[in-house]
């Protein structure tokens, strides 16, 4: 009797055992559940663009024999050395017709410093030099391209030297005197009217000057 009772109770232990695999086995291999997905954070609107400030730059006038003042757009630096940087890389930059720079192609700002005194040392690559036309008219144009971008545009700059590879020279085509710096010179330009602040007055005109054959 004990037998058959030890029998039953076996069987019904071995039942319950595979009930257990049956029901649980499946859980137990089907790995740990995937989180749900979640939706996608908008897409991250675009930075504002930098902060504009309108600078006059300098051009060929139609005449071929002097310069017209432009108003143009160009990015804000943070200092005068900044903006002084920011004006010159401008008015190196290409134009579109009918814009024509006096400034040869390919020019590019190296460095640039400014004095407490007001005196800025424009150091730019030597396509100023190689890539120039020549001639008297067109190197005044050229330098003081550069000379008024940057007197007319700030205050503080009262003069202008260029430099060519961090390096001194005598002249940019055989005309012009460039071992000191040169003030700001609006006879060359068709309006004189100040670019920056209008109303603040207009530092005086210095002697233009003498072109050597």
């Amino acid at each position: 009797m004990q037998r058959v009772l030890g029998i039953i109770g076996f069987g019904l232990i071995a039942v319950g055992l595979a009930w257990l695999l049956f029901a649980g086995l499946p859980n137990w291999y089907a790995g740990p559940r995937q989180p749900a997905m979640v939706a996608s954070a908008a897409p991250v609107p675009p930075a504002p663009p930098g902060r504009k400030i309108r600078a006059r730059l300098f051009y060929v006038a139609d005449d071929g024999a002097s310069l017209v003042g432009v108003e143009r757009e160009i990015p804000y630096g943070e200092g005068a050395i900044a903006q002084a940087k920011e004006i010159i890389s401008a008015q190196l930059a290409p134009v579109a017709d009918p814009l024509v720079s006096a400034i040869p192609m390919g020019t590019k700002l190296q460095a640039l410093f400014i004095t407490n005194t007001g005196e800025a040392f424009v150091d730019v690559s030597p396509e100023i030099m190689f890539a120039h036309p020549g001639g008297s008219l067109n190197e005044m144009l050229t330098i003081y391209t550069l000379v008024d971008a940057l007197t007319a545009n700030m205050p503080a700059v009262m003069s202008v030297q260029l430099l060519v590879n961090g390096k001194e020279i005598e002249t940019l085509a055989g005309h012009v005197d460039l071992r000191r710096p040169l003030a700001r010179n609006m006879e060359w330009v068709e309006d004189t009217a100040p670019a920056a602040e209008p109303n603040a007055p207009a530092p005086p005109e210095p002697a233009r000057p003498t072109q050597t054959p």
